[in-house]
C-alpha cells in the first residue's frame, strides 16, 4: 500500500505538478520581463515574483506557515540569510517573505537566457565565487543597494545541503551588512527537505515553516568581525530551526 501511494505521489507530482511549475514560471516570467520596461525600480516585478511564489507553493500543496514577521521594521533596509534545502526555497521566499527583496546568486546564472535576462531586469545581483577581487566588488556593489534601500535575500551556505547539517557559512552576508550599516536578519526555513530533496524531481505535498529571528544590527561593527557575526548567524538560524513546529 506504502508503495501504491509512493508511486500515485510520483505521478502526480510528474503528471501535473511539473507542468504547471513550467507553465506558471514561463507566463509569470514573462510577464515580469514586460513590467520592468516601465518600473525601473522593481516593485511591480516582485509583486509578480511573490505571486508566482504563492501560485507555485498551491500547486505543490504546500502549507506555508511564516513566524516573526513582527521583528521586521516598514521602509528599513534588511540583509536576510536563509538557511537552503531545497530548489523551491527560492519561490517560497519570494512568496512568502514579508517584505520585498533581491537576491545575491551565483553569477553562472546570468548566462543562461531569459532567467539571464530576467535577474538582470529585476534588479537581482550576481556574485562571482571563483575571483575573490570580482566578489569583493559584487560584494561592495550589493552593499550600495541595500544602502539605497533595498533588501537582499542571501543563502550563506552557497548552496543546497545534502544532510541534515547545515554547510559552511560564507561571509558574504556579514559583509554586506557590515558595509551598509543594516540589519542582518537571521531566517530559518523547514520541511522544504522533504519536500523536494536536491537530486529530487519528485515533488511532495506537506508544511514549511519559515522563522525569521531578531536583526542583528551591524552600524558599529568592523570589518574584521564579519566571521564572528556570520558565527553568530549560524547559531541564531540554527536555534530557530530547532523550535517545535508551530501549532495549525
Amino acid at each position: 500500500m506504502k508503495r501504491v501511494r509512493e508511486t500515485l505521489s510520483l505521478l502526480r507530482s510528474v503528471c501535473w505538478m511539473t507542468p504547471l511549475l513550467v507553465a506558471t514560471t514561463s507566463l509569470m516570467g514573462f510577464l515580469s520581463l514586460l513590467s520592468s520596461i516601465v518600473d525601473s525600480r522593481g516593485r511591480l516585478q516582485h509583486a509578480i515574483a511573490r505571486r508566482w511564489g504563492r501560485m507555485l507553493m498551491a500547486v505543490f500543496l504546500i502549507e506555508v506557515r511564516v513566524s516573526g514577521s513582527e521583528r521586521l521594521v516598514s521602509e528599513q533596509a534588511y540583509v536576510f540569510a536563509s538557511n537552503h534545502f531545497s530548489l523551491i526555497d527560492t519561490p517560497l521566499m519570494f512568496g512568502f517573505l514579508p517584505a520585498p527583496f533581491r537576491i545575491l546568486a551565483r553569477d553562472g546564472l546570468w548566462k543562461i537566457p531569459f532567467i539571464g535576462w530576467h535577474l538582470s531586469r529585476a534588479g537581482h545581483l550576481p556574485v562571482n565565487r571563483q575571483n575573490p577581487r570580482r566578489a569583493a566588488r559584487n560584494i561592495a556593489f550589493a552593499a550600495e543597494k541595500v544602502r539605497d534601500g533595498r533588501s537582499i535575500l542571501v543563502f550563506p551556505e552557497g548552496g543546497r545541503r545534502r544532510g541534515q547539517s547545515m554547510r559552511r557559512f560564507r561571509t558574504g552576508a556579514a559583509h554586506i551588512a557590515i558595509q551598509a550599516g543594516a540589519p542582518i536578519v537571521p531566517i530559518a526555513i523547514s520541511g522544504t527537505g522533504r519536500i523536494l530533496p536536491p537530486g529530487s524531481y519528485h515533488l511532495r505535498p506537506g508544511l514549511v515553516e519559515v522563522r525569521l529571528g531578531e536583526p542583528i544590527l551591524t552600524g558599529d561593527a568592523g570589518q574584521r568581525s564579519a566571521r564572528e557575526l556570520t558565527e553568530r548567524l549560524r547559531h541564531d538560524i540554527e536555534t530557530l530551526a530547532a523550535l517545535p513546529a508551530s501549532a495549525p
